[in-house]
């Protein structure tokens, strides 16, 4: 889950139905449709820094962009990641975005384009 920068809006994601929900904070009513387009389950969400976006992290190996007023797609996947993608993060000003990855990566993703930005980065162990 994650809150808007104003508070007002709370976002929750689903294991069950794939999907992303936005709340009235205040009322605690749904707020639209659910965000569909992940067809797997949705590990994390995320506001960017000024609230006019989210971004979610699922298991196939998805990250997605959303205009968090309308709930319409924004452009397509970010792709990159071989394995489940189980969080993303937002740069302070927005302009990026970061997943972390079942296949031991991070990588990043300009917010505007889409495009990925530089080499995976790489340290952690796939291992168990």
């Amino acid at each position: 889950m994650a809150f808007s920068p104003d508070g007002t809006r709370l976002a929750s994601t689903s294991s069950g139905d794939a999907t992303i929900r936005l709340w009235d904070t205040r009322t605690g009513a749904p707020l639209g449709r659910p965000l569909t387009g992940h067809t797997g389950q949705v590990y994390s969400v995320v506001f960017s820094p000024d609230g006019t976006r989210l971004a979610g992290a699922s298991f196939n190996d998805m990250v997605r962009l959303w205009d968090a007023h309308t709930g319409k797609p924004v452009g397509p996947p970010l792709t990159g990641h071989t394995g489940q993608v189980s969080s993303v993060a937002f740069s302070p000003d927005g302009t990026r975005l970061a997943g972390v990855g079942g296949d031991a990566t991070i990588r990043l993703w300009d917010t505007r384009t889409g495009a990925p930005l530089g080499r995976p980065l790489t340290g952690h162990c796939a291992c168990r």
